[in-house]
Order: C-alpha cells, then sequence, then structure tokens
C-alpha cells in the first residue's frame, strides 16, 4: 500500500490559539478536527503542497513557515505521512472556503477536541515550546529557586527539576516548591522514582534512558494527559520510548560537551538520520544553545535542551 503524503500546517494566531477544521463526513475520518493542508502532489515540495492547499481551503497566503514534525502512521485502510509545518506568518482572513467549520483554540485546549488518531504527536509538538530548560547541578535549593523565577520571568514554559546530588526528601521538598512557583507559568517535568509519581500529580515526568530500558513492557507509567518524556541516546531508545508512548524525548548528545567528555557525540546527521520515522516531538542534547533552535527544527527536532545555555 502506497503511503499517502500530505502536507499540514500548525497555523499560530493571536494570544497562542491554532486554527483546526473540521473534516466532511464523507471523507476518510470525517466528522474528526484536523490542522488543515492537503495531499502533496508529484513534483510539489511539502512546503509548495502547504501554500497550495491552505490558499485553496482558507483564502491565505502563508509567508513564514517553518518544519514541525513528520508523522508516520498506519490505519486499517490507509498509511500517511503527515509533513507538518508551522505556520508563523500569513496574510488574509481563515475562512472554510471549502465550506468546512473553523475554529481557533488555545494550544493547551487541543487534547479536548476529536482528532484522527495520527494527529497526536501533532498535537503534543503543538504545545510544547522550542526550548526545554534542564536545572544546574549543584545549587543551593534556594539559588535554584531563584534561578527558576528568573527562567520564567524570562519566558521559559518547560523545565526538568535535575537535581543529582540531593538526597530523595531534599528533592521531594524541592520539587513541591518548584511546582508552587511555576504553576501556571510553566509546566515541570521531575524525575525520580516511579513510585512518586502520584505524589506529584502537577508534574510531568521524565524517564532516564535505565528507566525507560526497565519498565517498557509496564506500559505507560503515567496516565495520559500528563507530559511523559524519556532521555535516549540510540535507536533502540528510541523504539522503546514509541512503544511506552512518550510525549517526547531528549535525543543527546548531538555535539561533545566538557561535563560529559567521555560520552560520544553523535553529531547532527546522524540525529537527522535517528528521527527519520520517530513519531514523537524530540528535544536536541549536548553542546547546544538557543542558536541551534532552527537548525533542529530543519532536521525534524522540536526543539532544543539545554542546561547552561538557557539557565539565567
Amino acid at each position: 500500500m502506497k503511503r499517502l503524503h500530505v502536507a499540514a500546517g500548525v497555523i499560530r494566531g493571536g494570544a497562542g490559539h491554532v486554527l483546526i477544521a473540521k473534516r466532511p463526513v464523507d471523507k476518510h475520518q470525517g466528522g474528526l478536527w484536523e490542522f488543515p493542508g492537503g495531499k502533496v502532489e508529484p513534483g510539489e515540495t511539502a512546503e509548495g503542497a502547504l501554500a497550495r492547499e491552505l490558499a485553496e481551503e482558507l483564502g491565505i497566503a502563508v509567508n513564514a513557515a517553518r518544519p514541525l514534525i513528520q508523522v508516520r502512521h498506519d490505519y486499517p485502510d490507509k498509511q500517511v505521512l503527515l509533513d507538518v509545518w508551522e505556520v508563523l506568518e500569513f496574510d488574509g482572513e481563515p475562512h472554510g472556503a471549502e465550506g468546512q467549520p473553523l475554529a481557533w483554540v488555545p494550544a493547551e485546549d487541543l487534547p479536548r477536541y476529536e482528532f484522527p488518531a495520527a494527529n497526536r504527536p501533532i498535537i503534543a509538538a503543538a504545545r510544547l515550546p522550542k526550548s526545554y530548560l534542564i536545572t544546574p547541578d549543584n545549587l543551593a535549593p534556594q539559588e535554584l529557586l531563584c534561578g527558576v523565577a528568573r527562567a520564567l520571568d524570562a519566558g521559559v514554559r518547560l523545565l526538568q527539576l535535575r537535581c543529582p546530588a540531593l538526597a530523595d526528601a531534599q528533592y521531594r521538598t524541592l520539587a513541591t516548591e518548584v511546582l508552587e512557583l511555576c504553576a501556571g507559568r510553566a509546566q515541570v517535568m521531575l524525575k525520580g522514582p516511579l513510585e512518586w509519581t502520584q505524589d506529584f500529580p502537577d508534574a510531568g515526568w521524565h524517564l532516564t534512558a535505565s528507566q525507560l530500558r526497565k519498565h517498557t513492557d509496564a506500559g505507560r507509567p503515567i496516565e495520559t494527559g500528563r507530559w511523559l518524556a524519556a532521555s535516549c541516546h540510540d535507536m533502540t531508545e528510541l523504539d522503546l520510548a514509541n512503544q511506552m508512548g512518550v510525549d517526547f524525548i531528549v535525543l543527546s548528545p548531538i555535539l561533545a560537551t566538557a561535563s560529559h567528555p567521555e560520552a560520544r557525540p553523535m553529531g547532527w546527521q546522524r540525529a537527522a538520520n535517528m528521527l527519520l520515522g520517530f513519531a514523537q516531538p524530540a528535544y536536541l542534547l549536548g553542546g547546544l544553545g538557543p542558536r541551534d533552535v532552527e537548525r533542529a527544527a530543519q532536521i525534524g527536532a522540536q526543539g532544543v535542551a539545554g542546561i547552561r545555555a538557557f539557565w539565567p
């Protein structure tokens, strides 16, 4: 069965809203919501097909777009490749030129709408920022809290509380304080034993690679609707992340770093090859910073994760 290549757009409007459209009831997956777009014709690029489809469907002209994610999905009756772009600038007022209902939806509300199954990774990518802050090691708790406050003021929306030197009780106390500080402003990802997950219902959970390898057969350790991430370093771990149903991963190390001189960097090209066909958003980590966000997007990553490069 030939895989259908479709270009789709996550169209950004004001106040963080995203435009979605309802599929006609007589089409495949009819009656469900979707991100606007359509089939890539022979000889077309995905970006060119997206511009054409959005002009035909919505009456808008795309001025600026960048790759967001590629999703391969197999339905019982169809195989699709969704080539998804983030539309940042456009001319015109979107309207349902083919009679389809439209809705501007806050990104955080997208999970409340019924989409085709292939859209789950796109919904995650549309809600995630381009940077993922990981807190530095060896900071006193008060120093770390002050840094988190500065990061929030600087616009950080996703952070991982990583404090390997702290005793369990200290980490748990600090986690409670960080969650209170970030409430309503940023998503906090915690690390630690899976037995802790229900003690922090407002937190997402970031699995180490060893946890991923150990617990994949048991299935997803937290309920859908809470963010679940995993650290990955090779194709085996990418496959395990897919099996567990994580919402995003961190792939590392991309470049050499002073903090982990023993780790062999994979480089940009190998990272790009590893992400081909991977179905979830991925952040790149290791020797990278804000300047690398756009390059990460060009090879299929969500963005960049960092410690010191993102610490205020």
